[in-house]
């Protein structure tokens, strides 16, 4: 780019000796060279500074001018510090920070935030990932458990789960004022657990509260009189295979006592891994789905949605699209099956380990703030 510009400067020279003015010049350079030429106002302030004696077609040193900058010292002030910004590396290379704003978009970087994390895993969290994944992907292909599986997780459910929309207004009129949902408002806590045919126990707890050890055996008790109720063929065959995160209540003393008395064979979860819960990326996210606009004013109001909710999970199997309802089901909540139960997800071991490897090398080296 430099280059080209010394070079129109050299046409605009020799057209100044030729007796040429700036706009006879400009219009034959650009006849030429087409938009990427130099203005008629740049080609002026050239004739200027050529009546004036000056036939010096470098730019003169002047404050502000970007000077040339080493990549490599940028590079290496972004290695050690990510977050650096444009005017902290132009201190320190003592450049302006435009320049630096221009280096950085040649050599390929961008400004991204960081993503919020759960937690930081350490090296034995990364590896239980592994382990876990690639044990459950072997016991499935030797010995096929997912239509056994139970899983279950606890949710908030707010009473006031209307969206703030835009309105139609005249362009010289004020916005309308709504006031901020309270940071305490009513909410109620959901307790479900379901299997690939559908939900087969869920419920509400009274109001303000939560879920600790002895309140989750109560309803481990009440969750194994329903599948004796409704999946009797789990209880009359191989057992239930049982599912939940690593959360507080779930792995207590207490708890463990208590499955181990059930006799369900309960799956290992590792720790701080949400998006191996089927029940935060499957179910829960249709759920808040449904209640995006719904205000309820009781808790019955909103154990009546949960039913009308859950109602055609019940109907038919989740692994069952083939039906009508089953696509109407997929295409009105956003989602379709979830991924543990999708037949043609399970026996790729190199895919899931490929995923939670790239997951874990993710969490292990972190997220900088300026990404190539």
């Amino acid at each position: 780019m430099e280059d080209q510009t010394l070079h129109f400067r050299h046409i605009l020279l020799f057209y100044f000796h030729k007796g040429k003015n700036a706009r006879q010049a400009c219009k034959k350079l650009r006849k030429v060279y087409g938009g990427n030429a130099l203005q008629e106002r740049q080609c002026q302030r050239w004739f200027m500074k050529f009546r004036a004696g000056d036939f010096d077609l470098n730019d003169a040193p002047r404050s502000g001018r970007p000077t040339k900058v080493d990549d490599d010292k940028i590079k290496a002030l972004i290695k050690s510090n990510p977050r650096y910004t444009t005017r902290e590396i132009a201190e320190a290379l003592n450049i302006h920070h435009s320049s630096v704003h221009d280096h950085l978009k040649k050599l390929g970087y961008v400004r991204k935030f960081d993503i919020w994390v759960p937690h930081e895993l350490k090296e034995v969290h990364l590896m239980a990932r592994i382990n876990i994944c690639d044990m459950l992907i072997k016991r499935e292909e030797n010995d096929p458990f997912l239509k056994r599986l139970i899983t279950g997780d606890e949710k908030w459910i707010v009473y006031n789960n209307v969206v703030p929309k835009p309105s139609w207004t005249q362009q010289d009129d004020s916005p309308q004022m709504i006031s901020k949902a309270d940071i305490h408002q009513r909410k109620v806590m959901l307790s479900v657990w379901w299997d690939f045919k559908g939900v087969v126990f869920f419920e509400l707890l009274p109001r303000n509260r939560t879920i600790n050890s002895n309140v989750y055996c109560q309803q481990l008790d009440s969750l194994n009189e329903s599948i004796i109720q409704k999946r009797p063929e789990l209880v009359d065959r191989k057992g239930v295979v049982f599912h939940h995160d690593s959360a507080r209540p779930h792995t207590s003393l207490i708890t463990r006592q208590k499955l181990l008395e059930l006799g369900w064979d309960v799956l290992p979860h590792p720790p701080y891994s949400p998006d191996l819960a089927p029940s935060d990326f499957y179910l829960f996210r249709s759920l808040q789905n449904s209640l995006r606009g719904i205000t309820f004013d009781s808790d019955e109001a909103v154990n009546q949605h949960l039913v009308q909710f859950f109602s055609p999970f019940q109907s038919r199997s989740i692994l069952d699209t083939s039906s009508e309802s089953g696509r109407h089901r997929i295409e009105s909540t956003g989602h379709g099956r979830p991924r543990c139960f999708q037949a043609e997800y399970i026996p790729q071991k190199q895919q899931c380990l490929h995923q939670v490897m790239r997951m874990s090398r993710y969490y292990k080296e972190g997220h900088s703030s300026w990404k190539q």
